[in-house]
């Protein structure tokens, strides 16, 4: 699903250069569950950004589905990035003054699908993430963790081919950030391909592999050694 080939990423403040990224390879299969860690300033975030097409490379190589990022528009990777990309974030990013069902449509209003179908795809969306009882629920009013799946369920909404998820236990407690995990673990389990950001490695040890990352480069790349699930929790 995910090749990249000698990814760079340099920025330029005052005409004084900052590499953010160097020679970054490593391919990525669908189905895949796959964490990214690194200490802050490591380039984990930067590589996010452009894994999920809010960022461009300024070298290498990045083929999303047999296709290169070279090749296509801006206007052609928001597109993609809409129809075949869910998020989830540290700070949930929803809209407090509206409802549960309101927040999980949003990116259906910029898809290309019916009106008269999203009702049933939002609220098979939060069905998923067991929060039907808070359908029309402000969001404002639930709790860290709700707010969480809430987000999840727009990340799914529209049948997303890939979920990145970043940091998003960061904002949660112990007991909310295992209940969110034990959600991705289930969505990888159906199928799902999900790329993981995180720096805390009981987090990370959730995937099927850890990717590595510090001073813009791949320190290391392995699967998870003897990774046991009993009940959606690591054991």
């Amino acid at each position: 699903m995910i090749d990249i080939r000698g990814l760079q990423k340099e920025y330029t403040d005052e005409e004084t250069p900052t590499v953010a990224l160097q020679s970054v390879t490593f391919s990525i299969a669908k189905g895949e569950f796959v964490s990214i860690m690194g200490p802050s300033g490591s380039g984990k975030s930067t590589l996010l950004q452009i894994l999920s097409f809010l960022d461009r490379p300024t070298g290498g190589t990045y083929t999303f589905q047999g296709k290169s990022i070279d090749d296509m528009t801006d206007q052609e990777l928001a597109h993609v990035r809409n129809k075949d990309m869910g998020f989830v974030f540290q700070s949930f990013n929803l809209l407090s003054r509206l409802s549960v069902y309101d927040n999980v449509e949003i990116p259906l209003l910029y898809s290309d699908i019916l009106a008269g179908e999203r009702t049933g795809l939002v609220e098979k969306a939060v069905r998923a993430v067991g929060l039907e009882d808070k359908l029309y629920t402000e969001a404002g009013k639930l709790s860290g963790g709700q707010k969480q799946r809430v987000a999840i369920a727009r990340a799914l909404v529209t049948d997303p081919n890939v979920i990145f998820a970043d940091e998003p236990t960061g904002n949660l407690d112990s007991k909310s950030g295992l209940q969110i995990m034990e959600i991705l673990e289930a969505l990888h389990e159906k199928g799902r391909t999900v790329i993981l950001v995180t720096h805390e490695t009981q987090t990370a040890e959730f995937a099927d592999r850890i990717i590595r990352v510090k001073d813009g480069m791949i320190e290391s790349d392995e699967p998870i050694q003897n990774k046991r699930i009993h009940n959606g929790a690591l054991k």
